[in-house]
């Protein structure tokens, strides 16, 4: 239990999230019990695919990088049975910890002092069936939700889950984010605007910097 598979480590801007533009060290976790059409991280999805790293050593790269914020990601991270003992570790260690998960498993598992950024499964991804609402009950002022459009109807869904489940009264971390070469930029910007959507609109900062690749 103290492993887990690793397919990269890295140090670059964080990209999404209320934390974009911050230097960030990122640690990317094999496997994902999802398969979202638009996945930018196919490469992770596979539970054997990169090499085994226990969690002392992964604590001592993030310490080691320099950089005060780490997000643990994938993948999907808590498909790691590990991955909250990981989290533990990096929050002892006095780092700012985020994980980025798609929201279809419990985010309690995650210790007290982890920043958790789910994923909201809109229609067009194909797994909006997976979401697991009562993650939501568990939200706090520090955890944020990630809104991936692809279409209007996407969009209207999302407005839906934000009204339903008075995300606003949990957390004002909402996100709408355009799937890479779905929806254009202005396009999610006037619905945004014209709806009044909670929340915030965000771009893939690391893609718009380096385009879509692995390791950035």
């Amino acid at each position: 239990m103290n492993e887990l598979r690793v397919v990269e480590k890295f140090v670059s801007l964080q990209g999404e999230s209320t934390h974009a533009g911050r230097v960030c060290a990122f640690i990317r976790l094999a496997g994902c019990n999802l398969r979202c059409v638009y996945c930018d991280t196919m490469y992770a999805h596979d539970g054997s695919s990169g090499s085994a790293e226990k969690i002392d050593s992964l604590t001592s790269w993030a310490v080691s990088s320099g950089v005060g914020l780490v997000e643990v990601t994938g993948g999907e991270p808590l498909f790691s049975p590990a991955a909250p003992m990981l989290c533990a570790a990096l929050l002892a260690a006095g780092l700012e910890v985020l994980v980025e998960t798609n929201g279809s498993l419990q985010i309690s598992a995650l210790p007290h002092g982890v920043k958790r950024i789910l994923d909201c499964k809109l229609p067009d991804s194909g797994m909006a069936g997976h979401n697991l609402y009562a993650n939501y009950d568990e939200l706090t002022p520090d955890d944020e939700v990630k809104f991936v459009v692809s279409s209007r109807r996407d969009f209207d869904f999302g407005l839906e889950v934000i009204k339903k489940y008075d995300l606003p009264a949990k957390t004002d971390k909402l996100l709408w984010s355009p799937v890479w070469g779905k929806v254009a930029f202005d396009e999610l910007a006037r619905w945004v605007i014209d709806s009044r959507a909670p929340g915030r609109m965000q771009l893939q900062l690391h893609k718009l910097i380096w385009g879509n690749r692995p390791g950035v």
